[in-house]
């Protein structure tokens, strides 16, 4: 089935495009929403300009949407009925247990018409994390409300322990933590990562990172 990834930049929505490939899809095109100044992504504040080069080092062509999120959900019905227009048949998404992401993700495509493929729900977190680096994905923390001292600290089995003994979700499902993947199964060149500044807004901890193709 031809497809589109619904795209943070970050390892669950990477590990479900491997798993939504591995299982016969085609991924189309990765969703990106970005805000209303083209500037940032909408989700983790990574430079528009980053998620577009993690784009290229896959091959995969990248949509980017500019939105509030008071009009999320509006603009991102719009870019999906647009892509079924192209032939879009359903849509990935990275969701692993909150059940509100799921509602929502299977009825906004419901309601255009395609099908919500959620490839990593309700697998124990602890298999999640252990397929992911066992596919050979690399990733870093580039945003969380633990520990600033976890920014660009590379993803392994020992951050992760520490990372929960934080009392975190092993996978940051509730918001605890992000990534960003530069390497993997599905990418087709790595990412180098220059690590800027630290940056607190509002209770979570940022960091600005730039990439060059490898």
């Amino acid at each position: 089935m031809k497809v589109f990834s619904s795209w943070s930049g970050g390892k669950d929505c990477a590990l479900a495009t491997y798993k939504a490939m591995t299982q016969g899809h085609e991924i189309s095109c990765l969703v990106n929403c970005i805000a209303e100044d083209g500037q940032r992504s909408r989700s983790h504040g990574i430079k528009a300009g980053v998620i577009a080069l993690q784009a290229k080092a896959m091959g995969i062509p990248l949509v980017q949407v500019r939105t509030s999120w008071e009009d999320y959900e509006e603009n991102f019905k719009k870019v999906v009925a647009e892509l079924k227009g192209e032939g879009i048949e359903g849509g990935v998404f990275g969701d692993i247990e909150l059940e509100e992401h799921r509602e929502w993700v299977e009825r906004v495509c419901g309601e255009e018409g395609v099908e919500a493929f959620l490839p990593l729900w309700e697998i124990e977190p602890g298999e999640l994390i252990d397929e992911f680096l066992k596919a050979g994905f690399k990733a870093l923390v580039i945003a969380t409300r633990l520990d600033d001292a976890l920014l660009g600290k590379v993803l392994d089995e020992a951050l992760v322990e520490k990372i929960t003994g934080l009392g975190s979700h092993p996978c940051g499902e509730g918001g605890e933590y992000h990534t960003f993947v530069t390497a993997g199964p599905i990418f087709k060149r790595e990412l180098g990562i220059v690590q800027g500044r630290k940056e607190r807004r509002d209770d979570v901890w940022f960091l600005e990172i730039s990439a060059e193709l490898q």
